[in-house]
């Protein structure tokens, strides 16, 4: 079943690698990819594999990153497109006031960037924005302060740090 299975799906995406000769394509096995990913992250823009393959793999990309609650997701294709926390917001285990905003409100952000690319609407300036008020990624002091992450912020303090952020953006 794999075998047939991803070979259709490699032979597809050989079929529409040809048409760009301008985009790198290159084929490798899902468990050295694995390695490879882990090895050095920043040498992949997109990814393209099966339904499970890419479960797995983006848990693993997750935990490069810090896991799940920082995992942003954006399902795109030409003319719709949904945002979403990955793997969802797990309420049956986690309290409403603890749950990590951050990966949704990414999630949010690539939306807005996307319909601005694809739309030509200036929500791809909105999506910008929201980055900004966020902060670098590299700005633990707002992505530390939710208790998901080692902090003692509620998810509602969370929410307010950003809009806070946000409108000082706005106002300069």
């Amino acid at each position: 079943m794999f075998k047939l299975g991803c070979g259709m799906f490699a032979e597809e995406c050989r079929a529409v690698a040809a048409e760009f000769p301008d985009v790198a394509y290159e084929e490798v096995i899902v468990d050295t990819f694995a390695m490879r990913l882990v090895m050095r992250p920043q040498a992949y823009d997109v990814v393209v594999t099966t339904n499970l393959f890419g479960d797995i793999l983006s848990d693993e990309a997750a935990g490069l990153v810090g896991g799940l609650g920082m995992a942003p997701g954006l399902s795109a294709g030409h003319r719709h497109a949904m945002a979403q926390a990955t793997h969802g917001s797990a309420p049956d285990i986690c309290r409403p006031q603890r749950r990590e905003p951050l990966r949704m409100i990414v999630s949010a952000q690539m939306l807005l960037d996307w319909i601005g690319r694809t739309k030509k609407r200036d929500a791809g300036d909105h999506g910008g924005a929201s980055h900004r008020a966020r902060g670098r990624r590299d700005d633990r002091r707002t992505h530390r302060a939710h208790a998901d992450l080692g902090g003692t912020a509620t998810t509602p303090q969370m929410g307010d740090a950003i809009a806070a952020r946000a409108a000082a953006y706005a106002a300069s």
